[in-house]
């Protein structure tokens, strides 16, 4: 939250000083995968970076993605569409997108 006609604002968090988009701006949210911080963004982006942990995160629209939950720790996890697995980024387990439970899912190191 920044007052109105403000040209800029600051990060609580990281103190990180960012322009303030033109008004009427489409903005867009995303988590961030490294640190779990709600990222704001110009809808349209590709990628956002993380002031907070300087992650580069995917950013994709609504259609472009689908969402399950990891077959070992249940975290719910986001991939494009297309993809034939996802690895969790918490417990590193693959999971495979599409297919009956336990088939093709391994831990990785």
């Amino acid at each position: 939250m920044y007052p109105a006609g403000a040209t800029s604002v600051c990060c609580a968090v990281c103190s990180t000083v960012t322009a303030v988009p033109a008004p009427g701006t489409e903005m867009a949210q995303l988590v961030c995968g490294g640190c779990h911080t709600l990222l704001m963004y110009i809808r349209g982006a590709t990628s956002v970076q993380c002031s907070c942990c300087h992650t580069v995160n995917l950013a994709m629209e609504a259609n472009q993605v689908a969402h399950v939950n990891c077959g070992n720790c249940r975290m719910l996890l986001m991939y494009q569409y297309g993809a034939r697995s996802v690895k969790c980024a918490v417990c590193n387990f693959v999971t495979s997108v599409g297919a009956s439970p336990g088939a093709d899912q391994k831990p990785s190191s």
